[in-house]
Order: C-alpha cells, then sequence, then structure tokens
C-alpha cells in the first residue's frame, strides 16, 4: 500500500510524522496551512496516516489535534536530526511551500549571515549545465596564487562544494592536467562549450577516495572541557572519528578549527582539537597544515 501512495500525498504524511513528534502536536488546520489545502483534505490525509500507523497519534480534544503516542515509530520520514534541522532551518514543507512568510513547524531560529559570496545566476547555470551534461567550460577566472589572476581557462567539472563558507567547483584544469577548486564567487566569466569532459569524478582520487579523520580535545584543555567537548561530537572515547572525501579534508579542518601544529602551540579556547592520524592526513591537505 505504502508503494502505492502519490508524492505529494507522501509529503504531507512525512510532514504529520515530523510535527507529531518534534513538536508534540499536529492539527488539521497546521496541515491544511502548511501545504495550501482545505481543512477536508487535511482531515482526510490525517485518516490515512492514522489507518496506516494506528499505533502512531492519539487525539487529543483539550489541545484539538493529534499527540505522539510513547510507542511512536516513524513510518514515512527520515526523522533523524540531520534532515530535521535543516528543513526547521529552512522553514519549508517541500520546496516553494506557501507559507514563506511564516514559522512552518512554529519553531524560531536564527542563522548567521555570511557574506554572499555567489556568482550571478547566468554564470551558474553556465556551470552547472556543464556539469550536469559532461561539457567542458571555458572560463576566465580570478587566481589568488597565479600571476596572472584571471587568466583563461578550460575546465571539466563535475561537481559542486559547499565548505559551509563558501561554494567551490570541483573540476579537471587542463592547464595543469589535475583535478582542483575553484572558488564560485572568483569566476568572471564561464561558457559550456559543446565539447565533451573527456574526465569525470571517477578519475579524481581525492574525490573518490574516502579516508577517516581522526580527532581528540585538545591536549592543553582540562578534563572537564575535554569530556564535554567528546559529548558534543557524540564520542564515546578519547577519539572523534569522521570519514570523508581526501579533497575535502583541508575544508574541514578548518571549519572545526583544528590546531594542525605538530606541537599543538594554537589557542586550545579556540582550536580545541587537534588530528590523530596526520601523517596519514597533511598529503591530501598540506595547505591546512602549514
Amino acid at each position: 500500500m505504502l508503494h502505492e501512495i502519490k508524492w505529494a500525498t507522501r509529503q504531507r504524511l512525512e510532514y504529520i510524522e515530523l510535527m507529531a513528534y518534534y513538536t508534540g502536536l499536529v492539527t488539521r488546520s497546521g496541515v491544511a496551512k502548511a501545504f495550501g489545502i482545505s481543512d477536508a483534505a487535511a482531515t482526510k490525509d490525517l485518516k490515512l496516516y492514522s489507518d496506516i500507523a494506528p499505533e502512531n497519534l492519539v487525539y487529543k480534544h483539550a489541545v484539538f489535534g493529534f499527540v505522539p503516542t510513547t510507542g511512536f515509530k516513524e513510518v514515512f520520514a527520515d526523522l533523524s536530526p540531520a534532515t530535521v534541522l535543516p528543513m526547521i532551518e529552512a522553514n519549508l514543507t517541500v520546496i516553494g511551500g506557501p507559507n514563506q512568510d511564516s514559522t512552518v513547524f512554529g519553531i524560531p531560529v536564527a542563522s548567521l549571515i555570511l557574506p554572499n559570496r555567489l556568482p550571478e545566476k547566468t554564470l551558474l547555470a553556465q556551470v552547472t549545465r556543464a556539469i550536469h551534461n559532461h561539457k567542458k567550460l571555458r572560463v576566465s577566472y580570478h587566481s589568488l596564487s597565479e600571476r596572472s589572476p584571471d587568466k583563461e581557462r578550460i575546465l571539466e567539472p563535475h561537481s559542486l562544494v559547499n565548505t559551509g563558507f563558501r561554494w567551490h567547483v570541483r573540476a579537471y584544469n587542463e592547464d595543469t592536467f589535475d583535478f582542483r577548486d575553484f572558488v564560485l564567487s572568483r569566476f568572471e566569466a564561464a561558457v559550456a562549450l559543446d565539447e565533451s569532459a573527456e574526465s569525470s569524478a571517477q578519475y579524481d582520487d581525492d574525490w573518490v577516495e574516502i579516508i577517516t579523520l581522526k580527532l581528540t580535545p585538545h591536549p592543553k584543555l582540562d578534563k572537564k572541557n575535554r569530556t564535554s567537548l567528546l559529548i558534543d561530537y557524540g564520542s564515546n572515547n578519547e577519539i572523534i572519528e569522521i570519514r570523508i572525501r581526501r579533497a575535502l579534508i583541508g575544508y574541514l579542518l578548518q571549519q572545526l578549527a583544528v590546531d594542525t601544529t605538530k606541537d599543538h602551540s594554537l589557542n586550545p579556547r579556540k582550536y580545541q582539537l587537534i588530528v590523530l592520524n596526520r601523517d596519514e592526513i597533511e598529503p591530501f591537505a598540506s595547505w591546512a597544515f602549514n
């Protein structure tokens, strides 16, 4: 029966589960408002959900809605925090929902607004078209490390990368015969060519290979702070393990403010973690260890 449910209906059933579990209450009016449907249609969705998962929700007259039972188990939604928190932050049930000006989940979120480091949409479209259609990309790029910072070059892009601070393009560079990262905001011009790319992600070893980064609290932190830090990262021992593409290791070290000095000389209050498997990691992110 579950596989026969239409996509739009499934989205509403996922919302019902998310609201019930994370707010403790889901109502007919809430479903109707979130998706711009009638109260009658929302009632139908709630009945359908109750028929499919009769042990999950109980109606309470005092709050005019359904509350989750102690034995609640999700049927439709991925209720992991990694999935739910971005949805709450974005204030979306589905893309283009009807309630962009109000909190869909009734949970206010404040986000850190970083400076805009994005290209124009026409330029981005050329990059994404080249990726999607496996084409070469002619660009004018402002490099911080080359003598000719705006040199035109031919790239063969295969992926976009969000480092948390800015967006990159992972691409094969025909000038240097290797795969590199190019910051999207430094593109001055880009044109997707008709010529097919000769490389792809499968030839990018640092992209394909996954490695385990092993971190631990800074040795100069006291025991209480070390313990708190391990709890913060969900570690049951002294090691915080993160599996990541080799190409992204340096960005992760930056994002987590890891002390990458050999003698752990940086301020432990600011750089709270150190790398345990430095010899294994450094060859793939040497710039982050300078």
